[in-house]
């Protein structure tokens, strides 16, 4: 089971701006901005298992890692997982509109399964990003 993932941006603020708008509709939002070295910023939802009632599963990290390797994360693929197809729907939406590019519109994928409802957009990094809802509706 994952608990949290860290991607490199080059660009913390656009990720800010695309990243609060992209996951606004799923239920995230801005909960950590600091400075460790580097520029972070974590993104969270609700969440009743957790002390303070919500959950940073996302980071984000301004520009290249010490330990080397590349300098942002690209060419990920990443999916949120949204409660209703409206979501799917709006998660789209507010990517487009934040600076992402289509990389397929909502609507059902059943060669994934019958009820599979995702849509795909590239991030500003490059990075295949989608919400996806997996009940019949």
């Amino acid at each position: 089971m994952l608990d949290h993932m860290t991607f490199r941006v080059s660009d913390i603020a656009r990720a800010k701006a695309f990243y609060s708008a992209a996951l606004a509709p799923l239920g995230y939002s801005l909960h950590f901005e600091g400075n460790y070295g580097s520029n972070i910023l974590g993104f969270s939802y609700p969440c009743a298992e957790e002390p303070d009632g919500k959950k940073v599963d996302v980071w984000f990290i301004d520009g290249p890692s010490p330990y080397e390797g590349a300098a942002t994360t690209s060419g990920c693929h990443l999916a949120w997982r949204a409660q209703t197809r409206a979501q799917v729907d709006a998660f789209y939406q507010a990517a487009i509109a934040a600076g992402g590019r289509d990389n397929g519109a909502p609507g059902l994928r059943p060669h994934y399964h019958a009820n599979y409802y995702g849509a795909f957009v590239i991030d500003p990094e490059g990075n295949n990003i989608e919400a996806v809802c997996h009940r019949s509706e």
